[in-house]
């Protein structure tokens, strides 16, 4: 499974970006796909993850802003009402039969 990341960037506190994460290769057996990400000098913390049913999970600090949907092979992370404790790099990641995929990382920095 490969996972390829896009759509980060830099916006303004309250601002809106949209995240895609493509997946590639055999899709077999893959249930869960979500998001983590990793601010500097913290560890990766789960953002918001999505069941191939559909049925998502979000961490307390996202909840209301953030919205996980997925459109097999892409999935994305809706990310609105964005605050500078947002700054992080966004992994993509899929779960496979038991073993964790990660896309490359993408940057996602909001300005005050």
């Amino acid at each position: 499974v490969q996972l390829q990341a896009s759509g980060g960037g830099l916006v303004q506190a309250g601002g809106s970006l949209r995240l895609s994460c493509a997946a590639s290769g055999s899709g077999f057996g893959i249930n869960l796909r979500g998001w983590y990400r990793q601010a500097p000098g913290k560890q990766r913390e789960l953002v918001a993850v999505i069941g191939s049913d559909g049925s998502a999970n979000y961490a307390d600090s996202v909840k209301g802003r953030f919205t996980i949907t997925r459109n097999n092979p892409v999935v994305y992370l809706q990310m609105n009402s964005l605050q500078v404790e947002d700054t992080a790099v966004y992994y993509c990641n899929a779960i496979q039969l038991g073993t964790h995929y990660w896309g490359q990382g993408t940057q996602v920095t909001v300005s005050s």
